[in-house]
């Protein structure tokens, strides 16, 4: 499985952005895949996670209602529609992808075995 994360860049405060990952490698190793963080100086944050079959999805209090989780089967791509961003969002994004993480461990990175290369996201004015 590889993953490719593009998408990042500059953005002013209040402003939207939409990350993209793009994933290969075979369906069955990578049914659970996620969007982490991580702030400059801090350790890496859950942020979204979607479960690739059944689209269920799950987020961090500090997203839910202003980030959006998708993916596209077709096209083999999973994305983040980030809105109304914050300073406080600024940070390298990662998707990451795994077989099969259980429910209780899907906000913790070490699960996932598969990782892209992760696309910086500066919110500043």
């Amino acid at each position: 499985v590889q993953l490719q994360a593009s998408g990042g860049g500059p953005v002013q405060p209040g402003g939207s952005l939409t990350l993209s990952c793009a994933v290969s490698g075979p369906a069955d190793s990578r049914r659970d895949v996620a969007w982490f963080r991580q702030p400059p100086g801090m350790d890496r944050e859950f942020v979204a996670h979607i479960k690739w079959a059944s689209r269920n999805t799950a987020y961090a209090d500090s997203v839910r209602g202003r980030f959006t989780i998708s993916r596209d089967n077709d096209k083999n791509m999973m994305y983040l529609q980030m809105n109304g961003l914050k300073s406080e969002d600024t940070a390298v994004y990662y998707c990451a992808a795994d077989p099969y993480v259980i429910t209780s461990q899907r906000r913790i990175g070490s699960p996932y075995i598969y990782w892209g290369q992760g696309t910086q996201v500066t919110v500043s004015s």
